[in-house]
């Protein structure tokens, strides 16, 4: 398959390296692949970062079919972009798929599309330490459908973000909430507050 380019009318300006948070700061340019039962995985292109249009009712929202993986860009004193271990999240990614009966890709096809969706945004690349480009590979089942089954069609995209460390303030403890008496499907404490029927 050849993926077809198209350039973003406008180059937006990275920020400055010291203003980067995580998982905020997006790309001009992400890479989009689709799949149907019919063509496989098809029509690959980089495009402009932009917002999809799917239907309120596609299955990812209602079963939660998807998966993700996450890795990073980084650039060496000598300029040289370098991954680390893609490949493996590209593997591990798969097996995810597998497990979530999403059709797999052929990995050797989209490492040559990161990497060339990498290329194009290399201005994206903080250099100082502690920054990286963070790239998000994921896949959403896009099928209009609330049923039980696995989609018959899904989206699969690369997205960057120029960040800085996840926690701003270092490897603090992180303060979590737990609950050990609320449950949401079984009788427990709020069990009494919705056993009454609704009726209209």
């Amino acid at each position: 398959m050849e993926i077809r380019v198209t350039q973003a009318k406008t180059n937006r300006t990275r920020p400055k390296d010291s203003d980067l948070g995580f998982g905020q700061v997006f790309t001009d340019h992400m890479f989009v692949m689709d799949y149907s039962v019919d063509m496989g995985w098809h029509d690959p292109q980089i495009v402009p970062y932009a917002d999809f249009s799917i239907p309120p009712s596609a299955m990812v929202f209602h079963y939660g079919q998807a998966i993700f993986e996450g890795l990073k860009a980084y650039k060496r004193q000598d300029k040289k972009i370098c991954l680390f271990r893609a490949r493996d999240n590209f593997e591990r990614m798969n097996r995810s798929a597998k497990g979530m009966c999403i059709p797999q890709f052929d990995i050797d096809f989209v490492m040559d599309a990161m990497k060339q969706l990498i290329r194009l945004e290399e201005k994206w690349i903080p250099e100082t330490i502690g920054t990286s480009l963070y790239i998000r590979p994921t896949i959403i089942a896009t099928d209009p459908f609330l049923g039980v089954r696995a989609s018959f069609t899904y989206k699969f995209f690369i997205i960057l973000s120029s960040v800085g460390a996840y926690y701003a303030g270092g490897l603090n403890p992180v303060k979590i909430w737990v609950s050990k008496d609320h449950v949401r499907a079984v009788k427990g404490d709020g069990w009494k507050l919705c056993c009454k029927p609704d009726c209209i």
